[in-house]
């Protein structure tokens, strides 16, 4: 079905956008006809979205009537609060300084047409400011004291946009609706659309992208379509039925805010904010487990008074974590006491809580993948050669160690009921947990989010059918919605 272009007066509304269905906020809210076609998009282009004013309900009831309305209701709420402002303001102070330093006035207007202004050097600031308030048209104002800050968003009409400007909207909705097709094939229908969030630049993704291609061909036979999204589709999310993040997540990053904001918007999200939250934090997961008495290595949670008191307890060698660390990053091994005061100040400069755990070695950690409750792979991965973790950074690069991928039947039964145990404090999403086997018992050593898959490595057991299972529990939850 075409989008829909919802406008107060279509007699006086000049541009033809291709591809849409021009329509009244009358026609839309009374017409039972347009009630229909869950997930059409509507954009919403209505003077006024004061609350219970007709932009606002149009909004309103396009979300509950399973479409993808923008701005959401969530967006036009969040231009609303002077605190959101703050933040965003706050958050792009960097961008506003050096996107305005040049601007002589003490004010200045921005005017973004679908996350785009005119001028080329302000294109990176408008793509922000939509990120943060997702609407058609807006306009933003900044005002400088001793430095610039962002003062007001408003969400403007057709009307206040000068004439110059209207090839440029018409040019920029059209990009926004255009969905680049894949090359060499027409992919069969879908009925839901998935976006897959990854960074194409990070060294060590969570997945290769043959492994994302994996994916996409895996929703196309399962009625997905999927879409791979960088971290500037934050303004557009909404359009999609559902989010999967196949990036490195962490709670003061923007693959959380991502997930905060699909989750708001009704979507399917993995990683969801409450995992990321949950897994990303090692103190919280410590805490966690221990509280639950799930079995781990002996753990402590040390601040500044007490860490060289509780390494002693550990005993020498022991692990130091800090909270937000992953794929090894920020986990040291202290070998002895003389070596800790300085270990533990490095630490201490980010975060005034930090993880402390025995050390165990082993030759191999066990990965079980958990999937909405149940066991999806198990894998052994062996230590780097010459070190005592999996990972080992090096100014040669990353060195990994060997792996090992079983039928999940085939590993220890505790080890898999220990793993799905511990997952399932955090979520029924999909999750990474590591183990060890000590004197022939499992311990957990965390539980990560957004774990590792790969082709040839998680997949080695069970195939493609790793990819349909995963985009299978994408299908059955929007179903269930």
């Amino acid at each position: 079905m075409k989008p829909l272009l919802v406008v107060d007066s279509p007699k006086r509304w000049p541009l033809e956008i291709p591809g849409t269905e021009l329509v009244s906020s009358y026609a839309y809210l009374s017409d039972p006809a347009f009630a229909e076609g869950a997930g059409r998009k509507v954009f919403n282009l209505c003077r006024s979205f004061r609350y219970q004013a007709a932009g606002y309900y149009v909004s309103l009831l396009a979300e509950a009537r399973g479409h993808r309305p923008l701005p959401s209701v969530s967006a036009i709420q969040d231009l609303r609060l002077a605190p959101v402002l703050k933040i965003v303001s706050q958050d792009l102070d960097e961008l506003i300084q050096s996107n305005l330093r040049r601007i002589r006035s003490d004010e200045f207007d921005l005017s973004i047409y679908f996350g785009h202004n005119l001028a080329a050097g302000h294109d990176r600031l408008a793509l922000a400011i939509f990120n943060a308030f997702p609407a058609p048209l807006l306009r933003a104002r900044f005002e400088r004291d001793e430095s610039w800050k962002l003062t007001q968003v408003r969400v403007i009409g057709l009307g206040e946009a000068p004439e110059s400007h209207r090839q440029f909207i018409v040019d920029q909705a059209t990009r926004c609706l255009r969905r680049t097709p894949r090359r060499g094939k027409t992919p069969p229908p879908t009925k839901y659309d998935l976006a897959i969030l990854h960074d194409p630049d990070d060294p060590m993704p969570p997945s290769q992208p043959e492994t994302l291609r994996r994916f996409v061909d895996a929703g196309e036979s399962v009625g997905i379509a999927c879409d791979l999204v960088r971290r500037d589709a934050y303004g557009r999310i909404a359009e999609y039925d559902a989010l999967f993040i196949r990036e490195t997540t962490y709670v003061n990053h923007h693959t959380y805010r991502i997930a905060r904001r699909a989750e708001a918007e009704g979507m399917v999200v993995v990683d969801d904010p409450g995992s990321i939250l949950r897994c990303t934090n090692k103190v919280f997961l410590a805490e966690t487990l221990s509280r639950h008495r799930v079995a781990t290595p002996r753990t402590l949670i040390l601040s500044r008074d007490n860490a060289l008191e509780g390494l002693r307890a550990l005993g020498f060698p022991c692990v130091l974590k800090r909270p937000d660390s992953s794929f090894s990053n920020g986990v040291s091994r202290c070998d002895d006491e003389a070596g800790a005061p300085d270990m533990l100040a490095a630490f201490f400069e980010d975060s005034d809580l930090l993880v402390a755990q025995e050390y165990v070695p082993t030759d191999f950690d066990w990965r079980i993948g958990v999937l909405g409750g149940e066991p999806l792979f198990a894998c052994r991965y062996g230590m780097a050669p010459d070190h005592w973790q999996i990972v080992k950074r090096d100014d040669q690069g990353v060195h990994e160690g060997d792996s090992e991928t079983l039928p999940v039947e085939e590993a220890p039964p505790d080890v898999v009921k220990l793993a799905v145990r511990a997952s399932n404090l955090m979520g029924d999403g999909l999750y990474g947990v590591d183990l060890k086997v000590l004197r022939g018992k499992a311990v957990v050593i965390e539980v990560n989010d957004n774990p590792n898959l790969d082709v040839g490595v998680e997949d080695a057991a069970l195939g493609d059918e790793l990819y349909l299972r995963i985009l299978r529990h994408f299908f059955w939850k929007l179903e269930s919605r």
